[in-house]
């Protein structure tokens, strides 16, 4: 018992900071925009702590059922784990860009950064490193479905219909999520996995420990969701309080938590780049992008239509360039079955045009 304890002190630390929070949080937002900016980042810290555990279980639960089900509920759990920050955040945060913000930035940060980093240094290491590309396809043509659909569309969309095309839109992400996980973990399950003898240490990106129990993986991931809804709420008011006349770029909270649902995700994927393991990365890295675009869209759609305030979900002309250019470098890319530090650099160029480009308020 006091060595699994010891194994949680991220999470008891997480514990303690969303108590400090809760306990200052008016002293926090009287005391100044430093101090507030301060406890928001501070907050932010201990969600990545909490999410790191949570992570940390869904790899035990994970590594029971190997890929595709393993680098899945990676996935999931990094999703759920932006889904609740971004509910929390829409009862104080105004701006009605919030969740097309997050997605967008998620998918850059996914595949150009997460991707392209690991691809980058596992180039360098081992030279080409080989992956299904059948996944890559599959996972290019579902992200640019689910992005056209939700978030290009919805431009032409006349503001008087917004709620029957936000109904719709709910019900086409279910279908294509219902169909594609069918299709995952079913007759193409192969598609998501890889095998070859001369990749060394290729095969499961799950590093969980498979003699670990699963009943308090379990407890503890539910537990720390729970944390992190917590963590959130005092976060976003201190962050909203913070940046409101700041002059800050408008995408600096969509960024924050992109970053916090990310950031297990990225030593994931560079774990498994370096251990020669690029399927586990593609896996992770268009899986998350996937998961995030076709799983918070109809959550984020439901709330809108629940509340009757409609968010806007349309991408703006550079982000829409930005994604369009995404896809096609990742299409040519990943076509082939192997990747080296050529594609992966081109992936992270694009992921610091991103940074640059939120830099300067685009």
């Amino acid at each position: 018992m006091l060595a699994r304890m010891r194994s949680e002190r991220l999470l008891f630390a997480a514990l303690a900071t969303a108590i400090a929070g809760i306990a200052l949080e008016h002293e926090l937002l009287e005391m100044g925009r430093l101090a507030t900016l301060l406890g928001a980042a501070g907050l932010v810290v201990a969600i990545v702590l909490a999410s790191l555990r949570v992570s940390h279980h869904a790899e035990v639960l994970a590594s029971k059922v190997g890929d595709p089900y393993g680098t899945m509920i990676l996935t999931l759990s990094a999703v759920l784990v932006e889904v609740v920050v971004l509910a929390i955040m829409m009862t104080s945060e105004t701006s009605p860009t919030l969740v097309r913000d997050t997605i967008y930035a998620a998918v850059m940060l996914d595949i150009n950064g997460i991707l392209g980093l690991a691809a980058l240094l596992g180039g360098l290491k081992h030279g080409e490193q080989p992956y299904n590309d059948d996944s890559a396809r599959t996972y290019s043509v579902m992200i640019l479905t689910a992005m056209g659909i939700s978030m290009v569309v919805p431009e032409f969309v006349p503001a008087a219909r917004w709620h029957l095309y936000s109904a719709f839109t709910i019900g086409a992400m279910i279908t294509l999520y219902a169909l594609f996980l069918r299709m995952q973990v079913g007759v193409h399950s192969y598609f998501f996995s890889y095998s070859d003898p001369k990749a060394k240490g290729e095969g499961s990106a799950i590093q969980g420990g498979p003699d670990q129990p699963v009943l308090p993986s379990i407890v503890i991931l539910i537990l720390g969701i729970v944390l992190i809804g917590v963590l959130a709420e005092v976060m976003s008011s201190l962050l909203t309080s913070g940046l409101k006349g700041s002059g800050a770029p408008p995408a600096v909270t969509a960024i924050v938590v992109a970053v916090i649902s990310a950031s297990p995700e990225v030593m994931t994927a560079m774990r498994a780049a370096l251990a020669n393991r690029m399927q586990a990365v593609v896996n992770i890295a268009l899986g998350a992008s996937l998961s995030t675009v076709i799983l918070t869209v109809p959550v984020m759609e439901a709330i809108a239509l629940y509340t009757g305030q409609p968010f806007l979900m349309a991408m703006s002309p550079v982000q829409t360039v930005m994604v369009a250019v995404t896809l096609i470098v990742a299409a040519i890319n990943l076509n082939d079955g192997q990747t080296n530090a050529i594609e992966g650099m081109t992936h992270f160029v694009l992921f610091a045009t991103f940074v640059m480009l939120s830099v300067i308020g685009l």
